[in-house]
């Protein structure tokens, strides 16, 4: 007997294997879009029962259009590019993995967070260019004793909280949905946004992408900062105001940055964020490893696979 039509958005993968090994049982048949155009997505996915998406925007007209669809399987731990409103109201269940990439997202800030203190990435251009010169470095502060504030305490914050203290910082965090009894257990203190930003010499943000928290950090918050704050960002470019990140790195207000993410990807050439010896840049790597697409691709098609098969799904998310 013929099994579910599973369409297929967008892939960065190099191969589905995973994702298809989770979905075996269901004897699938699959349909890749040619490209993440709605057009193109409505080619394969207008009488499909199950989306798997990547990057491509699964909008409310896109969604009007399917016509028998049970299931989003989202390969990530955001949801942002997908209408959970309209998917509610066609009845289709959306799941996304919001663990399995914690161990890389949460080395990768802490991995920025010391090439920041200690001035790695400016210390090695200047030893590249044949200059072996420490007062070009400098100043450079102790670690131990400062405060790393962390905006947002879910479960990347939470282990970027035991590998800081390990360096002897402390740790204080904003996250209003967060029990005083979990901030209790990880021996970090909560506190208010102000506080966060005036307290901290290092800012991490870990916060959802949603209307309330686009250009979290403004003009405004800046200006509440610490002078010479360092702000690290691997969640979504869009937290960050980058004019004003820019205005305030120019003024010194800002420090230094590390972002693993920007608010255009691919970052444009002519971004001023570039070129600038106290901003590091990575290309949104934070949550690569080998394991964890591995574990992305099985958690993801196995919640489909259970939608499908009227079984719950381990991980859905609701509409808000």
């Amino acid at each position: 007997m013929a099994g579910p039509i599973i369409a297929i958005t967008d892939s960065p993968f190099p191969s589905l294997d995973p994702a298809k090994k989770a979905l075996a049982r269901l004897n699938p048949e699959y349909r890749m879009s040619k490209s993440s155009s709605a057009e193109d997505i409505l080619a394969v996915a207008r009488d499909a029962d199950a989306i798997l998406v990547t990057y491509a925007k699964l909008t409310a007209e896109l969604i009007g259009q399917l016509t028998r669809c049970k299931s989003f399987g989202r390969f990530g731990l955001g949801v942002d590019n997908i209408d959970l409103k309209a998917a509610a109201a066609k009845g289709i269940t959306v799941n996304y993995v919001p663990d399995y990439c914690i161990h890389e997202v949460s080395d990768h800030a802490m991995a920025m967070l010391l090439a920041l203190a200690r001035k790695l990435t400016l210390s090695n251009k200047v030893v590249q260019a044949g200059r072996w010169e420490m007062p070009a470095v400098v100043p450079i502060h102790r670690l131990h004793g400062q405060v790393l504030g962390l905006i947002g305490f879910g479960n990347i914050p939470r282990m970027v909280a035991p590998k800081a203290q390990a360096f002897g910082l402390r740790v204080v965090t904003h996250d209003p949905y967060v029990s005083a009894d979990v901030l209790k257990a990880a021996g970090v203190e909560g506190v208010s946004f102000d506080a966060l930003l005036g307290m901290s010499d290092f800012i991490s943000v870990h916060a959802p992408l949603m209307d309330a928290t686009r250009g979290l950090l403004n003009a405004a918050a800046f200006a509440k900062t610490k002078k010479g704050v360092r702000i690290i960002n691997t969640a979504r470019g869009p937290l960050i105001d980058e004019a004003a990140l820019v205005a305030a790195l120019d003024s010194g207000q800002v420090g230094a940055a590390a972002l693993d993410v920007v608010a255009t990807e691919p970052l444009p050439k002519d971004s001023r964020l570039l070129g600038r010896d106290n901003v590091i840049l990575s290309p949104h790597t934070g949550f690569y490893s080998v394991e964890a697409l591995e574990e992305l691709q099985v958690k993801c098609a196995s919640d489909v696979a259970r939608v499908l098969s009227g079984e719950k799904p381990v991980y859905p998310i609701a509409a808000k």
